[in-house]
């Protein structure tokens, strides 16, 4: 029987507990804030993987760049802990990138969410 999941698909799901974690405990710096992960994909290879992250508290896109060049400062750092609590052979280099889709897809349920209202109010007023 094969398996529902492959092993990159795994070692990602792994590398995102223990990197919300790793963030949320041992990342000092203020100018972080909430940041979720909202994807990881691995490589092939398992050399590379992407972190997709956004924030609880939005950020204006200045302040969304000085946070990912923390994270992607301490890559290293986070690597070296990950490597720590995950036994693979070597752990994939890590690179952050910001995930926009959450505000975009505020912005289009809003847009959505007035074309009805502006739809209803028409209608309404050619029933009178």
């Amino acid at each position: 029987m094969p398996r529902e999941f492959s092993r990159t698909d795994r070692v990602a799901d792994a590398l995102q507990r223990e990197l919300v974690q790793l963030i949320r405990d041992e990342m000092g710096d203020p100018r972080l804030g909430m940041v979720n992960i909202t994807a990881v994909e691995v490589s092939r290879d398992m050399s590379f993987a992407k972190v997709y992250i956004n924030f609880v508290v939005p950020k204006e896109a200045e302040d969304a760049k000085i946070a990912l060049d923390i994270l992607n400062g301490a890559a290293g750092f986070l690597r070296a802990q990950v490597a720590k609590s995950i036994r693979m052979r070597s752990i994939p280099k890590l690179r952050f990138y910001y995930d926009g889709s959450g505000e975009r897809g505020q912005k289009l349920s809003a847009l959505i969410d007035l074309a009805l209202a502006k739809d209803q109010a028409k209608s309404q007023s050619e029933d009178e």
